[in-house]
Parts: structure tokens; sequence; C-alpha cells
């Protein structure tokens, strides 16, 4: 990590901020060319945000757990990792309050949305199931990881395959996003135009610009955290999971606003699957045993809400309720108080 104990207060968070704004500008511009991509490419928005979007935004909160992890801070690490899946789930529902024709969820059913958010609970399952076991490893690798690193690499496969051959269609309504007509407006117009080369260069560009400022948001968060003397677990949870997951909101907000309703559900839950491998590779980072057996209750108590957060999410996903309290769905409010009750619990920790 950067050392920024020489750096005074005032000067670090002039940096926390700059950074946020990076990301702010550059989140935005990334999930317009996403968007395009997924249309031009033929992978469709739920594959694109899944992989491209979901990875590339989540390119600081990796960094920041290895990192961590290889530095002897498994708290914090594990914490980065948790707290970043649960505060993006609850992005979504902020990013529902953006779209006011309907439930985000009602206009953004899909087969891979569905399957995501499937793999996801499973995902999430496999280091509670770790934590439970003996304190086995295989080259300093405990058996969880490989699972995690397998389970993710099939469940994307499947995915793939709900998006080529779905065996489930969403009932089209007039709030349903159509993507094979958007696909087909979008290579008819300007965008159709531009040369897939420039269109690649410019996503890595952002995704470059994203990752750095998001780093540098997460080693001026750990700054700021450390002179207040807050626990590991609560500045894992609570100021680096927020910091480096704020791309996510950003483009999940962005793609809403440009109608991608598709791209911004599968980018939160996507990235989401794609958050879980952050505990395979910090405990591959992680040189003193176990990370699984680090985990405290805390941070245990918050892996079980997001999984009870995915299901309420899948069932809004099958239910499709067209408008609920507040203008968003019941999932998203609930998904908003259980999120509110881990804050607590890492707060408290």
């Amino acid at each position: 990590m950067l050392d920024l104990s020489s750096v005074s207060l005032v000067w670090i968070i002039v940096g926390f901020l700059a950074c946020a704004a990076v990301i702010a500008v550059a989140g935005t511009m990334l999930a317009g060319r996403a968007d395009v991509l997924a249309d031009r490419i033929g992978w469709g928005e739920a594959l694109v945000g899944a992989v491209l979007l979901g990875g590339s935004t989540s390119l600081p909160g990796i960094l920041t757990s290895v990192v961590t992890a290889y530095q002897g801070f498994p708290s914090l690490s594990i914490a980065n990792a948790i707290g970043g899946i649960a505060v993006q789930t609850a992005f979504l529902a902020i990013a529902d309050l953006f779209y006011r024709k309907a439930n985000l969820e009602h206009a953004a059913a899909s087969a891979a949305n569905l399957s995501q958010g499937s793999l996801l609970v499973a995902l999430l399952a496999v280091p509670l199931a770790a934590t439970a076991g003996p304190d086995w490893s295989i080259l300093g690798v405990h058996p969880a990881t490989l699972v995690i690193l397998g389970g993710y690499a099939y469940g994307i496969r499947l995915v793939k395959l709900a998006k080529e051959e779905p065996m489930w269609f969403p009932r089209m309504t007039r709030e349903t996003q159509d993507e094979q007509k958007e696909a087909e407006e979008t290579n008819e117009g300007e965008d159709g135009q531009t040369p897939l080369a420039r269109l690649w260069t410019e996503f890595a560009l952002l995704v470059l610009a994203v990752g750095v400022a998001g780093l540098g948001i997460s080693q001026t968060g750990i700054a700021i955290a450390e002179r207040t003397g807050i626990a590991e677990t609560a500045v894992g949870g609570l100021m680096t999971a927020v910091a480096t997951s704020l791309p996510e909101l950003v483009t999940s907000v962005a793609a809403v606003r440009r109608g991608a309703l598709t791209l911004a559900v599968s980018g939160i839950i996507g990235g989401n699957a794609f958050d879980t491998i952050f505990l395979a590779f910090a405990d591959i980072a992680y040189r003193d045993g176990s990370l699984y057996h680090e985990i405290a209750d805390a941070n245990r108590f918050v892996i079980s809400a997001t999984i009870v957060m995915i299901g309420v999410l899948l069932m809004g996903l099958v239910r499709r309720e067209k408008q609920g309290p507040g203008g968003i769905g019941f999932e998203s409010a609930t998904i908003l108080v259980l999120y509110a009750l881990s804050v607590v619990v890492m707060a408290r920790a």
C-alpha cells in the first residue's frame, strides 16, 4: 500500500475526492462503451455486464483485498471483499430509484440475470462452509479457493448458455427492455459506424482510469480510517469496501440513465459473483494459514445477510412487480433494510 503517513489529512481528503471525481466521469463513460460493445459484439448486456463491466469495476477492490492479505491484514482483506459485495447489492436498489417507468427488476428480467444471481448465492455459500470445516490446505491454499475459482468459471459458461439458448423467457410488457431491438438501433446508428478496435481501446483506457482512481480511493480511505482508530473489520467493511465499490455505483446509475437496464443489473450481480474471487486470490496471497478461518462473526453475518439479499432480488426478478413502495420494488426496499442491518453489525465489530 501507499505510505501516506507523512501526508496531511487535508491533502489525503483532497486526494480521495479527486479520485472519486475521476471515477464519476470515467465510470459514466465506461457504462456507455460497455452498452455499445454489448450490442456490437452480440454478447448481450447480461454477459457483458457480468464479465467486462463487472470485472473491470472490481479491479480496485481485488487489489485492495490481495495486497492487505499479503501484508498480513486478513480481517481488513476479508471485510473489504465481503463488505463490497453487500454494498454493491444495495447500490442496485439505489439505481432502481433512477428508473421511474417501472421497478428495475421488472424491466430487466432475463434468464441470464437469474443465472448470475443463482451463481452468486452458490459462491457466497462456499466461504461460509469453509469456516465451519477443517483448516485444510494444499500448498498453502484452502480447497474452498479451488471450488470458488472453478465454480465461477463454470457458472459464467452457464450464464452464456442462458443468453444463447434460454429455456425460460420473461413475459414482455411495455416496460420490459428489448435488447434485440436496441442492438439493431445501435448498429444502424452512429455508434454502429465506430470501429471495434477504437471501442475496445476506449474501454481499456477507461478501465485503467477507473482502476487507478479506485486504488487511490482505497489507499486514501485506509489512511483516513487509520487516523480515526477504527477496527480493521469496520475499516474494510465500511470504508474501503464502499470506496472501492464507487465504480459499480456510478456505472450502474449511468447504465440505467442510458436505458441499459439489463447491463445495470448484470453489472452489479455479475460483478458481485466476480468479487467472490477476491477471497480466493486473497487466500492465495495470505501465507499464514487459511484465510477462511480468519473470518469473524461479523463477516459471517454480512455473508449470510447478502445471501438473503440476493435471494430477495431473485424473487423480485421472478415476481416482476411493476411498482412498489417509494417508487422501487419490495425487493429493493428489503435489500436496503438488510444492508442497513449489516452496517450496524460491521460498525460494532
